[in-house]
Protein backbone atom coordinates (compact mmCIF):
# COMPACT_ATOMS: atom_id res chain seq x y z
CA UNK A 1 0.00 0.00 0.00
CA UNK A 2 3.15 2.50 0.85
CA UNK A 3 4.46 2.03 -2.63
CA UNK A 4 2.21 2.57 -5.02
CA UNK A 5 1.05 5.73 -2.59
CA UNK A 6 5.03 6.88 -2.65
CA UNK A 7 4.55 6.81 -6.36
CA UNK A 8 1.34 8.85 -6.80
CA UNK A 9 3.45 11.55 -4.36
CA UNK A 10 6.17 11.46 -6.39
CA UNK A 11 4.23 11.97 -9.91
CA UNK A 12 2.53 14.70 -8.00
CA UNK A 13 5.67 16.24 -6.94
CA UNK A 14 7.21 15.97 -10.49
CA UNK A 15 4.57 17.36 -12.38
CA UNK A 16 3.83 20.77 -9.79
CA UNK A 17 7.73 21.24 -10.42
CA UNK A 18 7.09 21.15 -13.91
CA UNK A 19 4.35 23.11 -13.67
CA UNK A 20 5.89 25.92 -11.75
CA UNK A 21 8.73 25.91 -14.34
CA UNK A 22 6.39 26.35 -16.83
CA UNK A 23 4.49 29.57 -15.16
CA UNK A 24 7.94 31.24 -14.64
CA UNK A 25 8.86 30.03 -18.55
CA UNK A 26 5.55 32.00 -19.19
CA UNK A 27 5.60 34.97 -17.54
CA UNK A 28 9.59 35.49 -19.39
CA UNK A 29 7.51 37.18 -21.99
CA UNK A 30 3.91 37.65 -20.82
CA UNK A 31 2.75 40.21 -18.15
CA UNK A 32 1.52 38.28 -15.39
CA UNK A 33 -2.41 39.70 -15.18
CA UNK A 34 -2.24 39.71 -11.62
CA UNK A 35 0.27 38.38 -8.09
CA UNK A 36 -0.70 36.30 -4.97
CA UNK A 37 -0.39 39.48 -3.05
CA UNK A 38 -3.00 41.38 -4.76
CA UNK A 39 -5.52 38.11 -4.31
CA UNK A 40 -4.27 38.40 -0.71
CA UNK A 41 -5.22 42.12 -0.09
CA UNK A 42 -8.42 41.26 -1.88
CA UNK A 43 -9.32 38.04 0.30
CA UNK A 44 -7.90 40.50 3.59
CA UNK A 45 -10.79 43.05 2.57
CA UNK A 46 -13.33 40.47 2.07
CA UNK A 47 -12.67 39.77 5.38
CA UNK A 48 -12.47 42.70 7.12
CA UNK A 49 -15.72 43.93 5.66
CA UNK A 50 -13.55 47.10 3.97
CA UNK A 51 -13.72 47.23 -0.03
CA UNK A 52 -10.57 47.81 -1.84
CA UNK A 53 -10.11 48.34 -5.41
CA UNK A 54 -6.72 46.93 -6.41
CA UNK A 55 -4.68 49.92 -8.99
CA UNK A 56 -2.06 48.06 -11.74
CA UNK A 57 -0.75 49.57 -15.27
CA UNK A 58 1.55 47.89 -16.96
CA UNK A 59 4.32 49.49 -17.93
CA UNK A 60 7.28 48.16 -20.02
CA UNK A 61 10.32 48.05 -19.82
CA UNK A 62 11.57 50.75 -21.79
CA UNK A 63 8.55 53.35 -20.44
CA UNK A 64 10.03 52.88 -16.81
CA UNK A 65 12.65 55.84 -15.33
CA UNK A 66 16.24 54.81 -15.29
CA UNK A 67 16.01 56.97 -11.84
CA UNK A 68 13.04 55.16 -10.41
CA UNK A 69 14.63 51.36 -11.44
CA UNK A 70 18.42 52.96 -9.93
CA UNK A 71 16.28 54.11 -7.13
CA UNK A 72 14.98 50.46 -6.38
CA UNK A 73 18.05 49.10 -6.77
CA UNK A 74 19.75 51.59 -4.42
CA UNK A 75 17.30 50.71 -1.49
CA UNK A 76 16.55 47.03 -1.99
CA UNK A 77 19.37 45.59 -3.37
CA UNK A 78 22.85 46.88 -4.16
CA UNK A 79 24.18 43.71 -5.63
CA UNK A 80 21.50 42.96 -8.21
CA UNK A 81 23.73 42.90 -10.89
CA UNK A 82 25.91 40.37 -9.00
CA UNK A 83 23.75 37.87 -7.46
CA UNK A 84 22.05 34.66 -8.95
CA UNK A 85 18.85 35.52 -6.38
CA UNK A 86 20.41 35.28 -2.91
CA UNK A 87 22.96 37.79 -1.25
CA UNK A 88 24.77 35.55 1.18
CA UNK A 89 26.57 38.48 2.90
CA UNK A 90 23.49 40.48 4.01
CA UNK A 91 21.64 36.95 4.94
CA UNK A 92 24.35 36.54 7.67
CA UNK A 93 24.31 39.95 8.36
CA UNK A 94 20.56 39.97 8.94
CA UNK A 95 20.84 36.56 10.81
CA UNK A 96 23.56 38.09 13.02
CA UNK A 97 21.25 41.46 13.66
CA UNK A 98 18.46 39.15 14.82
CA UNK A 99 20.01 36.53 16.61
CA UNK A 100 21.14 40.10 19.07
CA UNK A 101 17.24 40.97 19.64
CA UNK A 102 15.71 44.26 18.67
CA UNK A 103 14.28 44.29 15.17
CA UNK A 104 13.85 41.48 12.73
CA UNK A 105 15.71 42.21 9.42
CA UNK A 106 15.45 41.26 6.32
CA UNK A 107 17.61 40.21 3.55
CA UNK A 108 15.62 39.80 0.62
CA UNK A 109 17.19 40.22 -2.96
CA UNK A 110 14.94 42.24 -5.59
CA UNK A 111 14.79 38.37 -7.32
CA UNK A 112 13.63 37.08 -4.12
CA UNK A 113 10.87 39.35 -3.65
CA UNK A 114 9.05 39.24 -7.25
CA UNK A 115 8.97 35.33 -6.41
CA UNK A 116 7.06 36.34 -3.14
CA UNK A 117 5.06 38.70 -4.39
CA UNK A 118 3.79 36.34 -7.53
CA UNK A 119 3.34 33.22 -6.53
CA UNK A 120 3.51 32.98 -2.63
CA UNK A 121 1.87 34.19 0.44
CA UNK A 122 2.81 36.04 2.95
CA UNK A 123 4.81 34.96 6.28
CA UNK A 124 7.51 33.58 7.56
CA UNK A 125 7.08 29.44 7.85
CA UNK A 126 9.98 27.19 6.42
CA UNK A 127 7.20 25.46 4.13
CA UNK A 128 7.13 29.41 2.26
CA UNK A 129 11.06 30.10 2.74
CA UNK A 130 11.79 26.63 0.61
CA UNK A 131 8.89 27.72 -2.26
CA UNK A 132 10.69 30.74 -2.19
CA UNK A 133 14.40 29.88 -3.05
CA UNK A 134 12.80 27.41 -5.31
CA UNK A 135 10.89 30.05 -7.30
CA UNK A 136 13.83 32.70 -6.78
CA UNK A 137 16.27 29.76 -8.16
CA UNK A 138 13.27 29.23 -11.06
CA UNK A 139 13.71 32.79 -12.00
CA UNK A 140 17.32 33.76 -11.81
CA UNK A 141 17.85 31.11 -14.20
CA UNK A 142 14.94 31.72 -16.91
CA UNK A 143 14.78 35.50 -16.66
CA UNK A 144 17.40 38.27 -17.27
CA UNK A 145 18.07 40.74 -14.83
CA UNK A 146 16.02 43.39 -17.16
CA UNK A 147 12.97 41.30 -16.70
CA UNK A 148 13.58 40.96 -13.35
CA UNK A 149 13.64 44.43 -12.46
CA UNK A 150 10.70 44.84 -15.17
CA UNK A 151 8.00 42.55 -12.80
CA UNK A 152 9.29 43.73 -9.57
CA UNK A 153 8.43 47.47 -10.59
CA UNK A 154 5.00 46.56 -12.53
CA UNK A 155 4.36 44.40 -9.27
CA UNK A 156 5.75 45.88 -5.91
CA UNK A 157 2.98 47.68 -3.56
CA UNK A 158 2.79 51.10 -2.90
CA UNK A 159 0.27 52.09 -1.00
CA UNK A 160 -3.46 50.13 0.10
CA UNK A 161 -4.71 48.86 -2.84
CA UNK A 162 -1.33 50.33 -5.36
CA UNK A 163 0.81 47.92 -7.24
CA UNK A 164 3.49 48.57 -9.59
CA UNK A 165 4.81 51.85 -11.01
CA UNK A 166 2.24 53.37 -12.84
CA UNK A 167 -0.17 53.38 -10.05
CA UNK A 168 1.82 54.76 -7.64
CA UNK A 169 3.44 57.22 -9.68
CA UNK A 170 -0.58 58.54 -10.81
CA UNK A 171 -1.92 57.84 -6.99
CA UNK A 172 1.27 59.83 -4.87
CA UNK A 173 2.65 62.27 -7.62
CA UNK A 174 -0.28 62.74 -10.06
CA UNK A 175 1.73 61.85 -13.06
CA UNK A 176 2.72 59.05 -15.36
CA UNK A 177 5.42 56.55 -14.17
CA UNK A 178 7.71 57.60 -17.65
CA UNK A 179 7.79 61.07 -16.19
CA UNK A 180 8.61 60.64 -12.72
CA UNK A 181 11.35 63.00 -11.65
CA UNK A 182 14.53 62.04 -9.93
CA UNK A 183 13.05 62.96 -6.17
CA UNK A 184 9.81 61.35 -6.67
CA UNK A 185 11.45 58.04 -7.71
CA UNK A 186 13.32 58.47 -4.52
CA UNK A 187 10.36 58.80 -2.67
CA UNK A 188 8.51 55.69 -3.68
CA UNK A 189 11.93 54.11 -2.97
CA UNK A 190 12.19 54.91 0.10
CA UNK A 191 8.55 53.85 1.30
CA UNK A 192 8.93 50.02 0.31
CA UNK A 193 9.69 48.88 3.18
CA UNK A 194 6.50 50.05 4.91
CA UNK A 195 4.08 50.82 1.88
CA UNK A 196 1.01 51.00 3.57
CA UNK A 197 2.26 53.35 6.55
CA UNK A 198 4.24 55.58 4.85
CA UNK A 199 3.47 57.75 1.89
CA UNK A 200 5.60 58.90 -0.62
CA UNK A 201 3.17 62.15 -1.90
CA UNK A 202 3.58 63.33 1.54
CA UNK A 203 6.72 62.06 3.16
CA UNK A 204 7.75 62.34 6.91
CA UNK A 205 11.08 63.54 7.82
CA UNK A 206 12.37 59.62 8.01
CA UNK A 207 11.29 59.07 4.57
CA UNK A 208 12.63 62.69 3.01
CA UNK A 209 15.72 61.59 4.76
CA UNK A 210 16.02 57.76 3.32
CA UNK A 211 15.17 59.25 -0.03
CA UNK A 212 18.29 61.44 0.49
CA UNK A 213 20.09 58.60 1.22
CA UNK A 214 18.93 56.71 -1.93
CA UNK A 215 19.64 59.85 -4.43
CA UNK A 216 23.47 59.30 -3.06
CA UNK A 217 23.48 55.35 -3.42
CA UNK A 218 22.25 55.79 -6.69
CA UNK A 219 24.94 58.14 -7.76
CA UNK A 220 27.53 56.13 -6.04
CA UNK A 221 26.58 52.78 -8.25
CA UNK A 222 26.81 54.87 -11.11
CA UNK A 223 23.51 55.84 -11.71
CA UNK A 224 21.78 54.95 -15.00
CA UNK A 225 25.08 53.32 -16.23
CA UNK A 226 24.39 50.42 -13.90
CA UNK A 227 21.60 49.73 -15.62
CA UNK A 228 24.50 48.52 -18.55
CA UNK A 229 25.18 45.93 -16.07
CA UNK A 230 21.63 43.90 -16.45
CA UNK A 231 20.22 44.64 -19.72
CA UNK A 232 20.88 42.27 -21.41
CA UNK A 233 22.57 39.91 -18.85
CA UNK A 234 21.85 36.18 -19.96
CA UNK A 235 23.46 33.06 -18.87
CA UNK A 236 26.32 31.93 -21.35
CA UNK A 237 23.79 28.78 -23.02
CA UNK A 238 20.91 31.39 -23.15
CA UNK A 239 20.01 31.42 -26.87
CA UNK A 240 20.51 35.43 -27.60
CA UNK A 241 17.57 35.38 -29.80
CA UNK A 242 15.64 34.47 -26.43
Amino acid sequence: MLRPLLRRLSKLLLWLIALSALLVLLFRWVPPPFTALMVERKIESWRSGQAIDLTRDWRPWRELPDDLKMAVIAAEDQKFAEHWGFDIGAIRAALNHNESGGSLRGASTLSQQVAKNLFLWSGRSWLRKGLEAWFTALIELLWPKQRILEVYLNSVEWADGIFGAEAAARHHFGTGAPYLSTRQSSLLAAVLPNPRQWGAGQPNSYVNNRAAWIRQQMRQLGGSQYLQRIVPNYPGWWPAWL
